[in-house]
């Protein structure tokens, strides 16, 4: 090698000084090229038997160390986007661990999920089958019932209190008692100006379908003001009305979020909390089993996508685990 000093070296190698030249002279070959980066080199390579003319190359050891590095860095670039964006990531040891964990607790949710379906639909098919065979069931009708699951919340969401919400609580225990029953001041009869409303609103025949194909996930307790009850179901269900209506309230609330209610004949008003979508406005007539909302997880007050249902009979709430079918 010459460097800008006009330094040249040549030795002489035979066959067996190769290995020692390997394994030991290689770090002072290249820590030539280290004493001055900014130096130019001339290397000589010429055969073993020196039959064919030595070649010169010139090198300056800093653009070759500048070469060296930026191939570095691109070959680790690439290395780095071909575990990110391809997945060969799962192959990293604990990378796939959270991802299956979540997998695993949703597919735990789903298998959950269809038990209490089929659990539903089979409630539902021997209440059917009663129904057919004029066997009421007693439950629909007393309140004999298993105990209301409750769900565990905390934080902003926690709506269980040991103080009722409301003085007047102990009103819409069930059987809540109908304002038509209450002592009130004697009044003349009023006689309607037509009955077409009545005509075109059918009674609610109880027992009948839930508005969606949920389970339940929290029941009705009148002590801490969770006047309904809730069905988890998925986000963008369909959600029917419970029976023949208007419309008198479609709109968002901070806690429900999208709500709408429904006047039914008899006093009956139901309503519908924490949709996605509403597929009604005010004054909108609406037949049983019609669509009227898209379910979700809207509102400030919720704990997950599900169906808050409230239903109402002269101004008192009552427990709709009473009037519907498979729950």
């Amino acid at each position: 090698m010459s460097g800008r000093g006009t330094r040249v070296g040549a030795a002489s190698l035979s066959a067996q000084d190769v290995p020692y030249f390997a394994c030991a002279d290689m770090f002072s070959f290249l820590a030539e090229f280290t004493r001055d980066p900014n130096s130019t080199y001339t290397v000589l390579v010429m055969d073993e038997e020196g039959m064919e003319q030595p070649r010169p190359y010139r090198v300056r050891p800093k653009r070759l160390l500048m070469w060296w590095t930026g191939t570095a860095l691109a070959l680790a670039l690439a290395l780095l986007s071909l575990v990110i964006f391809t997945p060969l990531r799962e192959w990293i040891p604990g990378y796939g661990t959270a991802e299956m964990q979540r997998s695993a607790r949703l597919n735990a949710l789903r298998l959950a999920a269809m038990q209490d379906s089929l659990a539903m639909q089979q409630q539902y098919m021997r209440q059917l089958r009663n129904l057919m065979l004029g066997q009421i069931d007693s439950s629909l009708v007393r309140d004999e019932r298993a105990p209301e699951p409750t769900l565990a919340v905390s934080g902003e969401l926690a709506e269980v209190a040991a103080d009722p919400l409301s003085e007047d609580w102990t009103d819409h225990e069930q059987p809540a008692l109908s304002l038509e029953r209450l002592p009130a001041a004697e009044t003349p009869p009023v006689t309607p100006v037509s009955t077409a409303g009545e005509r075109y609103l059918t009674r609610l025949r109880f027992p009948v379908l839930p508005p969606v194909n949920g389970f339940l996930t929290r029941g009705f307790d009148a002590r801490t003001g969770h006047y309904a009850i809730d069905l988890a179901v998925e986000e963008g269900s369909v959600v029917r009305a419970v029976g023949d209506g208007h419309v008198i309230f479609a709109d968002w609330t901070h806690e429900g979020g999208f709500t709408l209610a429904i006047q039914h004949a008899d006093g009956y008003v139901s309503v519908y909390k924490h949709n996605q979508r509403l597929l009604k406005r005010v004054g909108d007539r609406v037949r049983d089993r019609e669509a009227i909302a898209l379910s979700g997880n809207s509102g400030e007050i919720t704990t997950g996508p599900h169906l808050h249902f409230e239903l109402w009979h002269n101004g008192l709430a009552q427990d709709p685990r009473l009037y519907f079918l498979g729950l």
